[in-house]
């Protein structure tokens, strides 16, 4: 046993390669881990970090569930208002895990200027919105300031502002269309007071944020009429269970749909990133196993006369085939050493930095984005290795049909 000690040490010491025709395999075979580690590290990362940046912009939007009057319409616009005064507002005693309750009403509209026009959707918000997503977003200027009696500021998104030609602090013109109650279209002046980019082209086209009170004041409702409620939950994960817990305990006459629901089309499509990641999990993983084997058998034929030595020696099959199973652990742990380093400090090159760019209006996203997840990164490289040692098993059968008489005697 001392003697296959020895040996396993020179083997995974590699001092026996180095001028040997398993030199090059062997690098290549570690080249294969590397870049499989490398490549399933980034289609993880950036597959989770579109998948969670565009459902939180989507959410930023439209709130993760929002209750509205069954009566109302499938747009954006509000048309049938909702009594403010609820059991579930301001706070939902009923249903855990809510972070926030706000209230709001959207009012079609057009922007002008003497050049130009654009359709917007006007969405008032109240004093109970959170901001965080638009602040994340914010480029210039601020959030509307709702602390007083009545106010004209508005958030605008960077593509308005660029297809209007405005700029902060500009005062722009709205026209909004007529109402039940009011057959004229009515005009109102605003005062562009912060300008956001959230890179979600749908909504970044047509969405102007402001005081709640103007779309009641053209509506004609009372101060107690809202559009509807968009709910905040602190986990995304649960959103189909709390969804079903919001609709249970809301009114008759009120409908609660989640954003699955409202933008099925976009969801699904997001899912379809596991599939993608998935398939390219199991290439890599493949490709770089058969590499493994590869070397692995080299190794073993390069070392057929070592092996007749060992055999003769009274040394076991199984206790041969460790060894150079340990070896080829020892590679593939090199190997994903090396590819965790090179992957990693991609993935922390492009969370700092955004050097690759998509496209929003496809991708809904300006930048590629990267999600780091310890367990993911730990799983990856856990099932690598345990799938890579167990590819190798079988062709380690081989040393079992190597004859000491005849192996000793290999050239």
């Amino acid at each position: 046993m001392n003697y296959e000690l020895f040996i396993a040490k020179r083997i995974i010491a590699g001092k026996k390669y180095k001028n040997s025709i398993s030199s090059p395999i062997i690098k290549i075979a570690i080249t294969a881990i590397a870049l499989g580690i490398i490549i399933m590290l980034i289609a993880v990362a950036t597959g989770a970090g579109l998948q969670y940046k565009i459902r939180d912009k989507m959410a930023g939007f439209k709130g993760h569930v929002q209750i509205v009057n069954y009566d109302a319409n499938n747009s954006d616009v509000s048309t049938v208002p909702i009594n403010k005064n609820q059991d579930f507002y301001p706070k939902f005693k009923n249903v855990d895990g809510i972070k926030n309750i706000q209230v709001f009403a959207n009012k079609a509209g057009i922007l002008r200027t003497k050049t130009a026009f654009e359709g917007i959707i006007f969405k008032g918000v109240s004093t109970d919105y959170d901001w965080s997503f638009f602040k994340e977003y914010l480029r210039e200027g601020r959030v509307p300031n709702f602390n007083q009696d009545r106010t004209r500021e508005v958030l605008l998104s960077q593509t308005i502002i660029n297809r209007l030609q405005l700029k902060l602090n500009d005062t722009i013109l709205a026209t909004f269309i007529k109402t039940a109650t009011s057959k004229l279209p009515s005009n109102r002046k605003y005062t562009i007071v912060g300008i956001y980019n959230s890179g979600f082209a749908e909504f970044d086209k047509s969405m102007m944020i402001g005081d709640i009170r103007e779309v009641q004041n053209l509506n004609k409702w009372s101060d107690n009429e809202v559009g509807g409620f968009e709910v905040i939950l602190d986990s995304f994960d649960k959103i189909e269970e709390k969804g079903e817990e919001i609709y249970s305990n809301t009114g008759a006459t009120l409908n609660s749909k989640t954003i699955l629901d409202s933008y099925p089309a976009v969801f699904e499509w997001i899912e379809l990133f596991d599939n993608n990641v998935w398939f390219i999990i199991a290439i890599m993983i493949l490709v770089a196993g058969i590499n493994m084997v590869t070397a692995l058998l080299v190794l073993i034929l390069e070392r057929v006369q070592m092996i007749g030595i060992l055999k003769a020696l009274g040394s076991t099959n199984t206790s041969i085939r460790k060894i150079f199973l340990y070896n080829a652990s020892y590679l593939i742990l090199k190997g994903l050493f090396l590819g965790n380093i090179i992957g990693l400090s991609i993935l922390f090159v492009q969370y700092y930095f955004k050097l690759i760019t998509l496209n929003p209006e496809t991708y809904y996203v300006t930048t590629m984005p990267v999600y780091i997840s310890l367990k993911a990164i730990v799983l990856l490289n856990i099932g690598t290795l345990i799938m890579s040692f167990l590819m190798l098993i079988i062709p380690s059968y081989i040393i079992t049909k190597i004859n000491p008489s005849k192996s000793i005697k290999f050239t």
